[in-house]
């Protein structure tokens, strides 16, 4: 008998989400790689087998046994897009919208954005870390175990620090994993309105060079951090943004973008060009950028919560990146402003139904997908020998039926490294 430190037997179904050799694409993507009646051995916080529940409990003897009947096993989900560490909410904004006001002139009445970050200055790293907290706890009870954390709400030198340095101190201390990503260049703050140049030389100038400094300083994450620009009208323009991007490659930086949001500015051709861990939102994206993107390692990061919390009808056109052969994931893009959501489990209810992907897809691009699109696949997103073992055991009588249902939680038990950190099954 081997010894291990848990053993998650009787599992009625698991789905492995597995994709060694890059992201899901095309028939790959929608066919799902199942065990029944399965179980998990798992040690020094990795899985150390996968196989049949019967099998697996006569080779090991554990420290801790959990009786997974009943329960289907799927990897805990990724989510690689969020700008959930923020102070403040942004209520009266929801009323305002709801009442007519268009997202566009909110933040050219200096709403918007612009209000997380004068709410996140006035804020000290302390108080970022208590706010953000309860967020990461209510996503980590949903079944997520990795998340990307952006700044983007202090868009001074000091402030985007003082966000990075929060973001740090939650990944010491809170079980989920956190992914890092810097996007200074999120929106033009309000003391350089009409100068959208001289913020961006200032990104490039002073912010890069010093969040660069500070991050060959840290001593949480060994992975290069990744560097984001909000590539959009009212925000910052393709040769703005390919000037801050540049600079971050130069520095070492990887490299995101949010494209396509609201209009197509080239944002897609210039991620597909920078080689790009993603391209976020393509909501506008013309068909020949979808080509484009398709024939890329760069995946696509559609965001449905932030349509739907705007009330719009116009959503990331999936099936076309899909039939065109192009590697998609799903993320909440959890905000105080346009995706207040914290539930990945929502957001795949929402992708099979305004997306229209299948459950399958779209568990697919909630777990390994949306690994590929943090760089971290080789970590997290499958139940595969040698990951993390981030498990997500859902009370469901399959898979299927994350998309076919929303509005409560399917997530009876959460393991993270190996530990259980969420068990809902005691009331």
């Amino acid at each position: 008998m081997i010894n291990v430190d848990l053993l998650i037997t009787n599992i009625r179904r698991l789905v492995t989400c597995a994709a060694p050799d890059g992201p899901l694409r095309g028939a790959p993507f929608g066919s799902a790689s199942s065990l029944e009646e399965a179980a998990l051995a798992i040690a020094g916080g990795r899985l150390v087998a996968v196989g049949a529940s019967a099998e697996l409990s006569g080779q090991y003897r554990a420290a801790q046994s959990l009786d997974g009947a009943g329960l289907v096993a799927i990897p805990g989900f990724v989510d690689p897009h969020t700008h959930c560490c923020y102070a403040g909410d942004r209520a009266d904004e929801f009323a305002l919208r709801i009442a007519g006001a268009t997202y566009q002139e909110l933040m050219a009445a200096g709403g918007g954005i612009m209000a997380s970050v004068r709410a996140t200055r006035a804020a000290s790293v302390a108080e970022l870390v208590a706010q953000t907290r309860p967020r990461l706890d209510r996503m980590l009870a949903h079944g997520t175990t990795t998340v990307e954390i952006k700044t983007g709400y202090g868009l001074t030198t000091e402030h985007e620090l003082a966000m990075l340095e929060a973001i740090a101190q939650l990944e010491r201390s809170h079980p989920l994993s956190i992914v890092p990503t810097f996007i200074g260049a999120h929106a033009i703050p309000a003391e350089y309105r009409g100068n959208a140049a001289g913020y961006t030389q200032l990104v490039i100038d002073e912010m890069l060079p010093a969040v660069a400094r500070w991050w060959a300083g840290q001593d949480v994450w060994r992975e290069a951090l990744a560097c984001d620009v909000f590539c959009e009208e009212g925000a910052f323009d393709l040769a703005q943004s390919r000037l801050i991007l540049a600079r971050a490659r130069e520095l070492g930086f990887a490299t995101k973008l949010h494209v396509d949001e609201f209009a197509p500015l080239g944002g897609t051709p210039l991620a597909v060009e920078l080689g790009a861990l993603s391209a976020d939102h393509l909501v506008a994206t013309p068909p020949d950028h979808i080509a484009l993107l398709a024939q890329s390692p760069t995946v696509a990061v559609a965001l449905p919560g932030t349509p739907f919390g705007l009330g719009h009808h116009e959503f990331t056109p999936a099936r076309a990146i899909v039939a065109a052969g192009g590697a998609l994931a799903l993320a909440t893009d959890c905000n105080p402003g346009t995706s207040i959501c914290e539930s990945m489990p929502f957001i795949i209810a929402l992708a099979c139904r305004y997306l229209r992907l299948t459950p399958t897809e779209a568990l697919h691009a909630a777990t390994i997908n949306a690994a590929y699109a943090l760089g971290r696949a080789a970590e997290v997103g499958s139940l595969a020998v040698g990951k993390r073992a981030d498990v997500a055991l859902l009370a469901l009588p399959s898979e299927q039926h994350l998309g076919y249902r929303f509005g409560t939680n399917p997530v009876a038990l959460v393991v993270k490294d190996g530990k259980v950190v969420v068990d809902r099954r005691r009331g």
